[in-house]
């Protein structure tokens, strides 16, 4: 967390503060052979070459001829894009790894909820790590609640529709400001926050007091309340994935959207709960869990996998191949600009798991389980990273210390609360209905 934290303060430092500093850096990036500084040049239009020294000086705010006039306020609109990306860039690197972090916890939520309503006999023995897992669910709601705020009060520029110099002048978004607008925005992320933290802390509480109950009362509350938090997760959900992703990019939309990112979720939380359960076991902990409990994680890890990538294509092949230009716009900034994460995280979610995790046996192996999870945490990083990147930081993207560092910060974060969490409580529910199913569950 320190080590992530120190090199988030200099990635903000680092970030320039005005269009004089962006042209600073790329003069200094021209020196060294930088192409980026020839794209800024073409802009310009210059026509004949003998004029590319006024040009210059014009644009840098000088007093140059009249000709140039228009050259030159076009030259200063680009630094200024340029320098909004440069100010997003360890925004969005914060944004990125604070989601990335708080939808682990609330996808081990509704997958601890399933696993309540299904009245499932083989998970009980899991229950505790779920639980340490979504102990993460308050804090990392409360920092994404306050980098929205942020963004409302104009601290960043990652949602465009906040700004209301980019609404005048856009048609389209004026037409969705009556859902599109800060206030609004707040108070359904309040409401989103609220309802799954309460239902959190009622199935948390009653899980704990029904060790010490002499009866199943508590255990049928809990039943009930999983059936109510899967009906609230569902449209929460869904409606979370358009306020605080798809509307970084509020020209497009996708109606496969909510399921898309529901399955970045369910996957990683599943691979999480996979990963601190085997920790644990080789701590000494978890006495009960066996290679069936371990082989039915993998299983659901590679399930979700094909179900993630089922969505992706989906999502995709439509909008390519329908090529409506509002629409497929969206892909083409990702595969022109964003080439390697775009395939790259494509390739980490769907080969490496098919890879790794089809072999029956090897969902019992230990090894294959982590670094199967490894890849799939990092490559629904990277699914996250290409949803919001683009439209933040646009073409001047690259894995740098704001990236590395926020990462680092929201690690150490979620692990220390993640187990904190696991300390609070015996890591066996004594009187779960299930558990003797669950202690003995093998096939």
């Amino acid at each position: 967390m320190i080590v992530g934290a120190i090199g988030l303060v200099y990635g903000f430092i680092a970030a320039p503060d005005t269009i004089e500093d962006v042209k600073e850096m790329m003069a200094a990036d021209a020196h060294h052979g930088s192409e980026e500084v020839a794209v800024v040049e073409n802009d310009t239009h210059l026509e004949n070459p003998e004029h590319a020294e006024e040009s210059h000086v014009t644009a840098e705010g000088h007093e140059g001829q009249e000709a140039h006039g228009e050259e030159a306020s076009h030259g200063d609109e680009h630094y200024e894009h340029i320098l909004h990306q440069l100010q997003n860039k360890p925004w969005a690197a914060v944004y990125i790894a604070a989601f990335f972090f708080f939808m682990i916890a609330l996808g081990t939520m509704a997958f601890y909820a399933i696993q309540q309503a299904a009245q499932a006999g083989w998970s009980p023995v899991l229950f505790r790590v779920m639980e340490g897992i979504t102990a993460y669910l308050l804090p990392g709601s409360i920092i994404m609640f306050v980098l929205l705020a942020l963004s409302g009060f104009h601290f960043n520029h990652l949602f465009i529709w906040m700004d209301p110099e980019v609404v005048a002048h856009d048609e389209l978004i004026q037409n969705k400001t009556a859902y599109l607008n800060v206030p609004f925005l707040l108070i359904r992320a309040a409401i989103y926050i609220a309802g799954w933290n309460i239902f959190r802390y009622l199935m948390r509480r009653n899980s704990l007091r029904l060790d010490e109950a002499t009866d199943d009362r508590l255990h049928k509350t809990n039943f009930k309340l999983a059936a109510g938090f899967l009906v609230f997760f569902l449209v929460s959900e869904s409606m979370m994935s358009w306020d605080w992703i798809m509307s970084v990019d509020p020209h497009w939309f996708s109606t496969l959207f909510g399921w898309y990112v529901f399955a970045s979720m369910i996957v990683s939380a599943v691979t999480m709960i996979a990963l601190v359960t085997i920790y644990l076991k080789s701590r000494g902990f978890l006495e009960y869990v066996n290679d069936s409990h371990i082989h039915d994680l993998a299983k659901f890890m590679f399930g979700f996998s094909i179900f993630w990538t089922y969505l992706w294509f989906s999502q995709f092949m439509l909008i390519w191949y329908s090529n409506i230009p509002e629409e497929v716009t969206y892909f083409i900034t990702r595969i022109d600009d964003y080439t390697l994460p775009f395939f790259g995280m494509v390739v980490m979610n769907f080969v490496f798991p098919v890879l790794l995790l089809m072999n029956s046996d090897y969902k019992r192996i230990n090894l294959f389980v982590i670094m199967a999870g490894i890849i799939i945490l990092c490559g629904h990083y990277m699914d996250i990273y290409v949803m919001i990147m683009p439209s933040t930081v646009g073409e001047s993207w690259f894995i740098g210390i704001p990236e590395i560092s926020a990462l680092l910060m929201f690690a150490g974060l979620f692990v220390f609360i993640v187990f904190s969490g696991l300390t609070k409580a015996p890591l066996l529910p004594k009187r779960n209905p299930f558990i003797k199913e669950s202690k003995h569950f093998h096939y």
